[in-house]
């Protein structure tokens, strides 16, 4: 049997009010409605008794407990080793869905609706893209773009050697891949690899959002493809837009938070998705790809392995310690947003003498793994009393054709990743172009710096948790995957992250009642200034019902024979839901719609959907409007 393959997408979007948003970790980035919706896009491979699947999904990261849950639920023959699960880091999605709890800090503890909505919708993606498998044409093609990141810690670059700084002359990796899928000579999906940071939009946002590489997804399916997510079934184009080596790489060109392309970060967002979307569309004509899958899969602890001397770079073993975050984590990457006040990158005089001094002499097997990190939070410690940060690391080779993915549970800087991709191509004889690194695959160890880059302490190297010597245990890691699958060897499967209990949250009273003398739905306000029409209702709380693979709005036009028709929901970049409490149990839902340019002239309508804890279901209608 030859090569099949199959596609499917589903909604992921979790609590779009009162939810704390993953990414930034501030206390005060409370969801308040929805931008674009978060999705997964699935896409199987068979090829005669290999299965492989890969899910891209819009979230901010991967949790161990989201990929556990999923793959118990999958058909048989899809298990941890066939098995990527990937995000594309977007900082503007709910929270709360990890059982480590570092990650539900902002959340008030786990959100078991924001996990079910995750967990449920990945299972969708991946069944639906099993049961699309067919015959497929493959394609594979790389491209340059350059204008859709800027390293955003120049200092820690320039600490690399001259041989690495020289593959990456502009401190940015520029390659964008594509593999391709086609069928009866049409493309049925795509998926694009791009090194970019998915923070246009800023820790000042509220709503929910898939972020730049979630519009580049939603351009090409939804205003060039022309497909509707809410129709139901698989549509004609899936595309996804994945990470690789992001990690010291942000779209910010100004090198300040919403700052570059534009001041605003909306219209950021939309600029540098479409520019990862059209270098994207240039290369779906590739050389065709025929045949050829394979994967290799180890779990390792990655605080206590023991690295020699040929991937040290130094001639010595070394091992790697237990996680510890550093100072300049908590200052944040300033570039892409503020951490937190007291800390900063580089030095931190107090944190670096108390390390200095009160630790690393009483700790020498610590000093040589950390140094010179000053040392701020001993998560590995804390693990044994309350689990704070993953141990554990999955660690995948997979490889379809030419192409071979090493997937990564972090985020991986540009060099760093360089490394690992050599590693891999100089045991398999592939070419370097198409050994990527798939970065934030399968759960969260946080980053991932070569040695030089952790020595400048910088956030990205405060936020490298298991020491200086985490790159070399990876690229030892991954060579022993390409010499097992070079050799046509089983790997040991190692030993996963262990199971952890959710710690449920306190839910907090919910707006349940419409405001005096009036129902739900009911129409408060409703204005139509130049091309935005905007409307608000009398409002349940939105995790009522969530609305996954539907929506909390509809933009209707009239048609002549006196139907509405549907031609925008909440989905769309044109429309943003907004929710906010009036009072102790009363709240406003507010609908807008930006027209766009070429909408067709006619009658329209806001319509404003939600669920009543106790009655179920209702809707709120605005007055009909012209559009010109």
């Amino acid at each position: 049997m030859g090569l099949r393959a199959g596609r499917g997408i589903a909604d992921i979007t979790g609590e779009v009010a009162e939810c704390g948003m993953l990414g930034y970790g501030k206390a005060d980035q409370q969801s308040a409605g929805l931008h674009t919706r978060q999705r997964a896009r699935a896409f199987a491979f068979e090829e005669g008794a290999v299965r492989l699947l890969l899910v891209v999904c819009e979230l901010p990261l991967i949790s161990d407990a989201v990929v556990r849950e999923v793959l118990r639920r999958l058909p048989e023959g899809y298990g941890a080793a066939q098995v990527m699960v990937t995000a594309t880091h977007t900082h503007c999605g709910p929270g709360g869905y990890f059982h480590h709890a570092l990650y539900n800090g902002n959340t008030g503890g786990f959100r078991e609706l924001t996990f079910r909505a995750i967990t449920d919708g990945i299972t969708e993606a991946a069944r639906a893209a099993i049961a699309d498998l067919a015959p497929a044409r493959l394609r594979l093609a790389h491209g340059e773009l350059t204008d859709a990141g800027v390293n955003r810690s120049p200092r820690a670059f320039a600490r690399n050697p001259a041989a690495d700084r020289a593959h990456f002359p502009d401190a940015i990796d520029p390659r964008t891949t594509v593999l391709a899928v086609e069928r009866d000579g049409r493309l049925v999906a795509a998926v694009n690899w791009f090194a970019t940071h998915n923070t246009s939009m800023t820790n000042r946002n509220r709503l929910v959002s898939s972020d730049n590489k979630g519009y580049a997804a939603l351009h090409w399916e939804r205003t060039v493809a022309g497909v509707d997510h809410l129709a139901g079934g698989t549509p004609r184009l899936v595309t996804a837009f994945a990470q690789t080596n992001a990690g010291d790489i942000s779209p910010n060109l100004g090198l300040a938070p919403g700052r570059g392309p534009t001041d605003d970060q909306f219209e950021n967002t939309r600029i540098i998705g479409t520019r990862q979307y059209e270098a994207a569309a240039a290369l779906t004509g590739g050389r065709p790809v025929l045949g050829g899958l394979d994967v290799r899969t180890t779990d390792i602890l990655l605080s206590a392995v023991d690295v020699g001397p040929a991937f040290t770079g130094d001639g010595r073993s070394h091992r790697t310690s237990p996680p510890v975050a550093g100072t300049a984590a908590f200052a944040g990457a300033h570039v892409d947003g503020p951490g937190f006040k007291g800390f900063g990158a580089g030095a931190n005089p107090l944190w670096d003498a108390l390390s200095r001094r009160l630790v690393y002499p009483f700790a020498p097997a610590l000093r040589d793994a950390q140094h010179p990190k000053a040392l701020a939070l001993p998560a590995g410690p804390v693990n044994r009393f309350l689990p704070l940060v993953q141990e554990h690391a999955r660690v995948q080779l997979l490889r379809i054709g030419p192409l071979f993915l090493i997937g990564v549970p972090a985020e991986v800087t540009i060099t760093a990743g360089l490394r690992l991709r050599r590693t891999v191509a100089a045991i398999l004889g592939a070419d370097l172009p198409d050994v990527l690194v798939a970065g934030y695959s399968n759960g969260y160890v946080h980053y991932v710096t070569t040695p030089e880059e952790y020595d400048a302490q910088e956030y990205e190297g405060g936020s490298t948790l298991f020491g200086r010597w985490e790159l070399p245990a990876l690229c030892q890691t991954v060579a022993g995957l390409a010499t097992a699958m070079r050799d046509g060897v089983p790997v040991d499967p190692g030993t996963p992250e262990p199971a952890v209990p959710a710690r449920p949250r306190k839910p907090r009273p919910a707006a349940q009642a419409p405001h005096p003398g009036r129902r739900f739905g009911d129409l408060l306000d409703f204005s139509l200034i130049g091309r935005r029409a905007t409307a608000s209702f009398v409002a349940a709380h939105p995790s009522n019902n969530l609305r996954r693979n539907g929506s909390y709005l509809a933009v209707e036009r009239s048609e002549d024979d006196g139907p509405w028709r549907r031609v925008a929901d909440d989905g769309d970049w044109a429309t943003v839901f907004r929710w906010a409490r009036s009072g102790g149990a009363t709240s406003i839902a507010t609908i807008t719609w930006n027209i766009p340019a070429d909408t067709e002239p006619g009658t329209y309508r806001l319509v404003y959907h939600a669920d009543d804890a106790a009655k179920g279901p209702f809707t709120g209608v605005s007055e009909p409007f012209d559009v010109g």
